[in-house]
């Protein structure tokens, strides 16, 4: 997918380390002009100069830093963005926390709060801030990291699982509203990830995480989880005009063949395959209410 962004301009989140930083490599490796931010300027300025080496001429990087949470950081941040590059074609909101960990009645309010504040606010705050300027473009690319708990539940961790379950129904409405501007709004899970989050999580143990929650993780960092690659390489896809037309879907990295998609976009579009649906027995083959 060499070159595939190339004269695109993004904005990736949540950049300092991480998947955010793989992102932002692989963007700038496929052709684009990137602004990362984070919250802590100085892992970011570290990712900066670890970026930069990956900007070829004609391309440009930029760091600022920034809480997406903050509506006075995000306005900056854009500003920042546009001021350098004039235009905005692509959105990467890779910011997200793991959040507390425990029972739901026994957490920090605050904590909760505050993973819902960065995880579902941050994303939808600066999704507001961008939709003006694509809308205008008639075209462009919203990305949404997605997690686990989108798709079932995690006992301990229900700030992280409503957070993901909300930010997703929250890009498949946007899918819908933005259809008549040619934006193309989609979800994407990366895998399991041996990044700090599960490094976060081993670390509040099996009395704060749950046993068998706390064993999975241990059993991750064994196995070495998911590559950061492939959350990257689809972010690129999705960045990219080869996926003009999919939305309103939440991807696997590692599951669902995406690079295969455009050959169905007609059988996917109108349909609800990757999307998060209500089951009902009939799904199952299983009547209730109806015996005869």
């Amino acid at each position: 997918m060499s070159n595939i962004l190339e004269n695109r301009c993004a904005i990736v989140t949540g950049a300092s380390r991480g998947l955010g930083l793989e992102i932002a490599k692989f963007y700038l490796e496929a052709g684009a002009s990137v602004t990362v931010c984070g919250r802590d300027a100085a892992a970011l300025e570290r990712a900066a100069a670890e970026l930069a080496p990956h900007a070829r001429a004609g391309q440009a990087l930029l760091a600022v830093p920034a809480d997406v949470s903050r509506p006075d950081d995000v306005t900056r941040l854009l500003e920042a963005a546009l001021a350098r590059f004039g235009r905005l074609d692509i959105l990467v909101n890779n910011a997200g926390i793991a959040g507390p960990c425990g029972e739901t009645e026994t957490v920090a309010w605050e904590e909760w709060l505050r993973t819902l504040e960065i995880n579902l606010l941050g994303a939808v705050l600066l999704s507001r801030a961008v939709l003006p300027h694509l809308k205008r473009a008639a075209r462009g690319k919203i990305i949404q990291l997605s997690g686990g708990g989108a798709t079932r539940p995690l006992p301990m961790r229900s700030a992280y699982a409503a957070s993901k379950a909300a930010v997703v129904r929250f890009i498949e409405t946007l899918a819908e509203e933005t259809l008549p501007y040619r934006i193309d709004v989609n979800a994407l899970a990366p895998g399991a990830l041996n990044t700090r989050m599960l490094d976060e999580l081993i670390a509040a143990g099996p009395e704060r995480l749950g046993r068998e929650q706390f064993e999975r993780c241990l059993q991750q960092q064994r196995d070495g989880g998911v590559a950061l690659r492939r959350g990257a390489e689809l972010a690129v896809f999705l960045g990219s005009e080869l996926s003009n037309g999919i939305t309103g879907r939440l991807l696997s990295a590692v599951w669902d063949p995406w690079r295969d998609l455009p050959r169905h976009l007609e059988r996917l579009q109108g349909s609800d395959i990757y999307t998060l649906r209500r089951i009902v027995p009939a799904d199952r083959d299983i009547h209730f209410g109806d015996d005869t």
